[in-house]
């Protein structure tokens, strides 16, 4: 972080910034650009999609301002009832607002608000390293104004609230989630009276919509660590309000001297695995809830000890009632999730022994998301123990290996079989009816056992012969 004023005053001498400071001259006001541009610049963390400015009057008027000095006059987008405006400049949104104070009434997170100063601005950020701010005004541009020292908490890696924690919380619950992000995104820690205030603050999240945490939960599990994220929500008790089915992973039962591993933990492994891997957010949600059907479905066998039968069918239903509850996705997303966590033990049951037709069913099922689950599954070893690791990696591997051989031959992706209910009717001079259903599932059944290959000459020998043993008779013409 070896950036200061001085060069952020070089670095920012660019086409937008000059015409805002331009632009704030015009209209006899001051402007500053504040928070996480300001952040992200210090840290290093490259280039910003987002810049906030705020205005000591207008921020509409300036934005409009603006718009008419830059040279390809942007579309000035105006949000009256909260006082700001946004226009885009090449590949970035600049959101423009005036300053202003804010007070909270207990049962809402939107504020009544009023114009203020800049320093009224800055105390109703949410934290110390968001409350940074820019000079864009003449004889003081790019000169820094810290009033709660964020500079130094950007240097000791804290989340601090400039204000009473407990009130910055309780006044918008959100920013209990905002701050794990932040602490998740940038590896920072929460200060101990924050993280202590989120822990008082933890039933004010019900007041927050659903949609607005999903977007943080997201943005956790689309970090580089999001196990980070998900052990300060767990800490905070924030967790159990959102996502109940992990906490209930949580603990290790113990009977006649038999343990289970925790699984919550295992979780967070695995989806700590799978953020090396992929960039998929919809997958890292798969990794997430793949085992949630085992607090459910968790028994204890004198003989077998512990088990754990049918949870991937149970957790893939937990997955429909989950996103529902949130108001996630209701569509491919959740499907894929839900595909996912039903087929997340196929791939460890087939690495003990790959056989040909084994390996054929799981195509057919995974279709086009067949490489996602292998990427979870060998996410999902989390064995401390150097041989095993080594061997079931060699397994998958000997997998992925298999299911390029079998797709190359057999061609079972998203495959239909070449017999059509249509030339089932034709042949056996059927009208629709129950037999047609079981022909083509005989055919495609055929085709994964590896009975028949994936031809229509072999394919109609069979249909004809499962067709007698209906009692049905081929049409002799068609035959030939």
């Amino acid at each position: 972080m070896s950036k200061n004023s001085t060069n952020f005053k070089q670095a920012i001498s660019s086409e937008i910034f000059t015409v805002i400071s331009k632009a704030s001259q015009d209209l006899n006001l001051k402007s500053y650009v504040i928070g996480g541009f300001v952040r992200d610049f210090f840290l290093e963390r490259g280039t910003a999609k987002d810049i906030d400015i705020v205005a000591i009057g207008s921020g509409i008027d300036l934005a409009l301002k603006v718009s008419q000095l830059l040279p390809n006059k942007p579309k000035v987008q105006v949000f009256k009832t909260y006082g700001t405006a946004m226009l885009r400049f090449k590949d970035v949104e600049i959101e423009f607002v005036g300053a202003r104070k804010e007070s909270y009434t207990e049962n809402s997170r939107n504020p009544a608000v009023s114009e203020g100063t800049l320093h009224d601005d800055q105390n109703r950020r949410d934290f110390t390293i968001n409350a940074l701010a820019l000079s864009l005004n003449e004889g003081s541009f790019g000169e820094l104004l810290d009033p709660f020292n964020g500079m130094e908490d950007l240097q000791n890696g804290i989340i601090k609230t400039p204000l009473n924690p407990d009130i910055t919380y309780s006044d918008d619950p959100l920013r209990m989630m905002r701050a794990i992000r932040f602490a998740t995104q940038l590896n920072f820690k929460i200060a101990q009276k924050s993280l202590d205030a989120i822990l008082n603050n933890a039933n004010r999240l019900t007041i927050i919509t659903k949609e607005r945490i999903v977007v943080e939960l997201n943005k956790i599990l689309s970090s580089e660590k999001p196990s980070i994220g998900f052990l300060l929500l767990e800490k905070t008790q924030l967790l159990p309000l959102i996502i109940t089915e992990l906490t209930a992973l949580k603990g290790v039962d113990e009977v006649e001297g038999q343990k289970h591993k925790d699984n919550f933990y295992h979780t967070l492994e695995v989806v700590d695995n799978i953020a090396k891997n992929t960039q998929d957010v919809w997958l890292r949600w798969a990794a997430l809830l793949h085992d949630i059907g085992k607090a459910p479905t968790k028994k204890f066998s004198k003989k077998v000890g512990w088990t754990f039968h049918n949870h991937e069918f149970i957790g893939s239903k937990m997955v429909y009632k989950l996103f529902k509850r949130l108001k996630m996705p209701m569509n491919t997303k959740m499907k894929f999730v839900q595909k996912m966590v039903l087929l997340s033990s196929r791939p460890i049951v087939l690495a003990s022994e790959v056989t040909d037709a084994a390996v054929r069913r799981l195509v057919f099922d995974a279709g086009d998301d067949i490489d996602a689950l292998m990427t979870l599954c060998e996410a999902d070893i989390t064995t401390k123990n150097p041989k095993k690791f080594k061997k079931y990696h060699q397994n998958f591997k000997f997998v992925r290996e298999k299911i390029k051989e079998v797709e190359a031959r057999d061609k079972v992706r998203n495959f239909q079989p070449p017999i059509s209910g249509e030339e089932i009717m034709t042949t056996f001079n059927l009208k629709p009816c129950r037999e047609i259903g079981q022909i083509k599932e005989a055919i495609k059944e055929a085709i994964l056992e590896g009975k028949i290959p994936n031809e229509h000459k072999a394919c109609f020998n069979f249909m004809i012969k499962e067709g007698e043993k209906l009692g049905l008779k081929a049409n002799l013409i068609t035959k030939k």
